[in-house]
């Protein structure tokens, strides 16, 4: 059984980076099971500082990609199963990025809600699409024949992706448009994807309440 506490602050002003941020829209999600054992503080108003540490190089690396290219400060200590293998560790860290994304937004009052960015990386092209709706959806049409990229499971993108998606409750597509590197593709992946949110969590001037003609974006 996991344990998890969350703790979100709303009220807009100043911060500090990445190692502590207190204010604005900041989430920390702590989550133990025992499989792994992480703690997220996410800053969606940040300035793209991050110290991230989760025992896998590759993840820390397109974590760091998110928080630089989205804005957003971010840190995460993660440890996990790794002698078993990087999966549960991946898997989770998604799971609690989503809560904290989820937990910042708060009632979504303001924000955007939609974000699209298309991202080149060399022979690369990724298109990625946000919809803060609430309601979780997630196409991922990426094609990637190698199954490795060093010693990362190239498949774990996907699950990291969906959950993120279930937690956050967010709409999430991505297509390749094309690619042939790897490590390329998924770069660009990262990239749109921080681009995209950025987008969608921005706050509209002359928007009053949220993006909807339902009144609510809870799902």
């Amino acid at each position: 059984m996991a344990k998890t506490t969350k703790r979100s602050v709303g009220a807009a002003g100043a911060r500090r980076g990445a190692s502590a941020p207190t204010r604005g829209r900041v989430a920390t999600v702590n989550r133990k099971t025992k499989e792994t054992d992480i703690r997220l503080t996410l800053a969606l108003d940040g300035t793209g500082r991050y110290d991230v540490h989760t025992g896998i190089a590759f993840l820390d690396h397109m974590l760091e990609l998110l928080t630089r290219h989205g804005f957003f400060d971010l840190t995460v200590k993660a440890t996990g199963d790794l002698h078993v293998d990087y999966h549960h560790t991946v898997e989770d860290v998604g799971l609690v990025l989503g809560q904290a994304i989820r937990e910042a937004l708060g009632e979504k009052a303001g924000i955007r809600r939609f974000g699209e960015a298309t991202v080149p990386l060399d022979e690369a092209l990724v298109q990625t699409v946000v919809d803060l709706s609430g309601r979780p959806f997630f196409v991922y049409d990426v094609a990637i024949s190698q199954q490795k990229i060093g010693q990362f499971d190239v498949e774990l993108i996907h699950d990291f992706l969906l959950a993120l998606v279930n937690q956050a409750g967010m709409n999430l597509h991505v297509r390749m448009l094309s690619g042939r590197n790897p490590h390329h593709i998924v770069e660009a992946t990262f990239k749109g994807l921080a681009r995209a949110l950025d987008l969608a969590s921005q706050r509209e001037s002359r928007l009053v309440g949220v993006l909807s003609t339902k009144g609510t974006l809870a799902g």
